[in-house]
């Protein structure tokens, strides 16, 4: 397939220092665009018995924004191919800002209108799909695994909103989390916009969008990441907004000590993604995905029994974490290694899609069998045997094949 490019027209020289600066500033900008996406996970359960929702309806409070968040990513990688993280970045930050006022402000009396402001919170979602391409182009292929895993700590920014959020609200009212949110990303959008530069030798596409998207539909490496993220980081963002309700539920903690242990949870899975992708660049991504998915179809049974959380259920959900942050990190070590330079952006917005979209679906099966049976035990078993078959995929054909693409 071949590809009409352009070389990206950037103002000075790539310098040494530049690709360090421009990694801090998208990992920065990550974080704080999913510190917004994840404002609603916290205060589920404060909805939930302000406004007498049920299992069910809690779960689609916190898994709407994933679906903007996540479907949003094609166009979005789409268009940072095109147009660079310079500019999409501080556009991003400034579209949720909308949002987050809305909820702070106005939207939070009833589930209808939480329901309307976390669709369009999904935006900050969006931000992953800037990232990827982004830092991918400031750094050579033998970097890339650590670089972009060093980016992805920027969904720790799950972890800020979930120690924050409640304590604000019990303290200072409602619209104080996401007024200072809000400010936060007007800031960030400000700064990215004096700071950002996409790097010198960026290939820029000059072919349609559409083309473009199809183009990377017919990779193979897109459709085999794409299933291997919405396990890895699907798993993570299901957690990440699931996990105060199902401790509150099944162990009884306050919202309070269940959202801290929801961001210890978030905390080490960040902290092992860009492990996962330095990993990456000195064995294969594959052996290392294979390793993170055998991890979480361990901790999934485990937890199925619903054991005691000192020692063994504490120590399923960190093994958990820790295997989920970095198969999400390797995930990406492959898409760098294996998706044409000019379609990473492309590449990223489906396979980012399809790590959130397998956040969406998570949580909306848990609370529906909470709700009908009292237990969490045959969603974690389905959590274990989806591990297991990316497994399999990962052993028996990604780790075989090198990137083709399809006829």
């Amino acid at each position: 397939m071949s590809t009409t490019q352009v070389r990206a027209a950037t103002p000075g020289g790539r310098t040494r220092s530049a690709p360090g600066v421009m990694l801090a500033l998208a990992t920065i900008g990550f974080a704080v665009n999913f510190w917004a996406w994840a404002l609603l996970s916290p205060l589920a359960t404060k909805f939930t018995t302000v406004l007498h929702l049920s299992s069910f309806q809690q779960s689609l409070l916190v898994a709407v924004p994933v679906v903007v968040g996540s479907l949003g990513r094609i166009p979005v990688g789409a268009l940072t191919d095109r147009f660079g993280g310079r500019v999409m970045f501080p556009l991003v930050s400034l579209a949720t800002i909308v949002p987050v006022l809305y909820l702070g402000l106005f939207g939070h009396s009833s589930l209808a209108a939480i329901l309307v402001g976390g669709f369009f919170l999904g935006i900050g979602g969006t931000a992953f799909a800037v990232g990827v391409p982004f830092v991918n182009s400031w750094f050579p292929p033998e970097r890339r695994g650590f670089a972009v895993g060093v980016f992805g700590m920027g969904m720790g920014g799950t972890a800020i909103s979930a120690l924050t959020t409640v304590k604000l609200v019990n303290a200072q009212g409602m619209r104080t989390p996401f007024l200072i949110t809000a400010a936060v990303l007007a800031v960030y959008a400000v700064v990215a916009w004096v700071v950002l530069r996409d790097a010198p030798d960026r290939v820029v596409p000059t072919t349609p969008l559409p083309a473009r998207l199809a183009g990377a539909l017919r990779l193979r490496i897109t459709w085999q990441a794409a299933i291997l993220y919405a396990v890895a980081f699907g798993g993570y963002v299901a957690f990440s907004v699931y996990l105060p309700a199902y401790l509150k539920n099944a162990y009884g903690l306050t919202q309070a000590d269940a959202a801290n242990r929801m961001a210890g949870f978030v905390l080490l899975a960040v902290l092992m993604r860009p492990v996962g992708g330095w990993l990456s660049d000195r064995v294969a991504p594959t052996r290392v995905l294979a390793g993170a998915l055998g991890v979480v179809v361990a901790g999934a049974l485990v937890q199925s029994f619903t054991p005691g959380l000192a020692p063994l259920g504490t120590a399923a959900f960190l093994a958990m974490a820790a295997a989920l942050g970095t198969g999400s990190g390797a995930t990406f070590a492959l898409v760098a290694q294996r998706a044409p330079a000019n379609q990473v952006g492309s590449v990223t917005g489906v396979v980012g899609a399809a790590g959130g979209l397998g956040g969406f679906v998570p949580p909306l099966i848990m609370g529906a069998i909470y709700g009908s049976y009292h237990s969490y035990a045959v969603g974690l078993v389905l959590l274990a045997l989806v591990a297991l078959a990316a497994l399999a995929l990962d052993l028996l054909s990604v780790g075989r094949r090198r990137d083709v693409v399809a006829a």
